[in-house]
């Protein structure tokens, strides 16, 4: 069937910004079901930072890729770019970049009139490049909710509904996913992403180490399974050599929708302000998150009812730091391995109470139906 035209979507980042952008790819699925939706993004710049389209893989959001040397001032990259939009001859631009400042919102918008595109939708101007701050939450508005304010011209992204984050993972990713798993049987599982790619948001390797063997006595009979880049690979098993119980190191073997598939199973995560903790929120695993307050407090935490944060906010919180020398991340670095346990413990008991009163609410309240769920529960017990 032809299609009746090309949507480009233009979106930059890697996983965590790929992510949280998914309520905005499948609201662009929706209302342009019948167009070749492509997405231009940005060639990744960092060994840890995977491609979008490793992310969205063969979920059917995306039809195609454009990627370009983000930040490039080469003219014959900007030519390339330009003759290679004009000749798709898109019947919009659906724009989905970042708060980046008006200057460059206008010049982007120049490159892509130039381009002969007729329609832009999503250029945050205005309120739209502002995170807005809830005082009875004391935190701002995440990206994702700011991602949808843009695209509300043409319909509602429903960031709040867990079927917005769908990563429409396949057969064969969830396959891998279980196969990667066999070497911890059928025992249940926490799952760890320690790294990250800035130092500003970074915990340490000896904070980790000082936290496995205190997780470990307060989940004795759990194991623990470790995603991560291939780089993180050596950290990784410096850590898990603490924990007493049963650990796999996934890190590098999988790729971020495998992963995915592995925190699916998981029941709790624990991990840093960096791109697999979005991951661990699309597929609605529990989440501590461990953060620094370098960005607004709000804006970056993970989609999900039953997450924990951990999160000080100092007096020079808001930073944007990819870096932090002078004051040392004392805002990160504050935070202890007790708290997190404490966390954990809590979060996890959020999803057991949630999971009872979801079981309990579908009961149809009669002698039998209880009967039948008390016999049912205790044959699998």
């Amino acid at each position: 069937m032809a299609k009746a035209g090309k949507i480009i979507i233009y979106r930059l980042g890697s996983l965590g910004d790929t992510v949280v952008a998914l309520p905005c790819f499948h609201l662009i699925a929706r209302v342009f079901k019948d167009y070749e939706r492509i997405l231009l993004t940005n060639v990744p710049v960092h060994a840890k930072a995977p491609a979008a389209h490793l992310v969205l893989g063969e979920s059917g959001l995306i039809d195609g890729y454009m990627s370009y040397p983000a930040g490039t001032r080469n003219v014959l990259e900007l030519a390339k770019l330009w003759w290679r939009i004009r000749n798709l001859k898109p019947s919009a631009i659906i724009y989905l970049t970042p708060p980046r400042g008006e200057a460059v919102l206008k010049r982007d918008e120049r490159f892509f009139r130039s381009c002969a595109v007729k329609k832009i939708i999503g250029i945050p101007f205005g309120d739209l490049s502002q995170h807005r701050y809830d005082p009875n939450l004391g935190r701002y508005e995440a990206e994702s909710a700011r991602l949808a304010r843009c695209l509300a011209p043409i319909g509602d992204a429903h960031p709040g509904d867990p079927a917005s984050w769908n990563l429409l993972l396949t057969d064969k990713e969830k396959t891998r996913a279980v196969e990667a798993l066999l070497p911890l049987g059928k025992t249940p599982f926490l799952v760890v992403g320690m790294a990250s790619k800035l130092q500003a948001t970074d915990w340490g390797i000896e904070n980790w180490k000082l936290l496995m063997p205190k997780l470990a006595r307060e989940f004795p009979d759990h194991a623990i399974a470790f995603i991560g880049a291939k780089e993180d690979h050596r950290n990784i098993e410096e850590v898990a050599a603490l924990w007493p119980g049963k650990s796999l190191n996934v890190s590098g073997a999988l790729t971020p929708r495998e992963s995915a598939a592995v925190l699916q199973l998981g029941d709790l995560y624990m991990g840093l302000d960096s791109g697999p903790m979005h991951l661990a929120s699309s597929v609605g695993i529990p989440i501590v998150g461990i953060f620094s307050a370098r960005n607004l407090p709000g804006v970056w935490f993970p989609f999900g009812e039953h997450n924990l944060i951990l999160h000080k906010q100092t007096e020079c919180f808001g930073c944007g730091l990819e870096v932090c020398t002078v004051e040392k991340k004392k805002c990160l670095l504050s935070i202890s391995a007790e708290e997190v346990v404490s966390a954990a413990k809590r979060a996890l008991t959020k999803k057991q109470e949630a999971t009872i009163q979801t079981t309990f609410s579908s009961i149809q309240f009669r002698p039998d139906g209880i009967l039948e769920w008390l016999r049912s529960n205790s044959a699998n017990s």
